[in-house]
């Protein structure tokens, strides 16, 4: 998994994480934080041990099966919470 997000990273491609749980790998806080380092014109992001150039074009996309997530409050103030549950009241609307 490393080695994917440091080439999507690198290369600005989109990663999808299905069905994560309520724990996210410690190796992702900087991605999800969006902690990066300008040398120059460029920007870095230290997954792990190793510093990859950030791409402007990377995206991360989580995704749960869990109808109702608790992340601590470091990950929810950084990411956008979609919930597309469909409910019999919502179809009704």
């Amino acid at each position: 998994m490393i080695r994917i997000m440091e080439t999507a990273i690198d290369l600005g491609q989109s990663v999808i994480l299905e069905n994560i749980e309520e724990t996210i790998d410690a190796v992702l806080a900087p991605v999800i934080g969006r902690n990066t380092i300008k040398r120059g014109k460029s920007r870095y992001m230290k997954l792990g041990e190793k510093e990859i150039p950030l791409s402007p074009d990377f995206k991360l996309y989580l995704q749960t099966k869990l109808s109702n997530p608790h992340y601590p409050p470091e990950v929810q103030a950084e990411t956008t919470l979609i919930n597309f549950t469909v409910t019999q009241s919502g179809l009704e609307d």
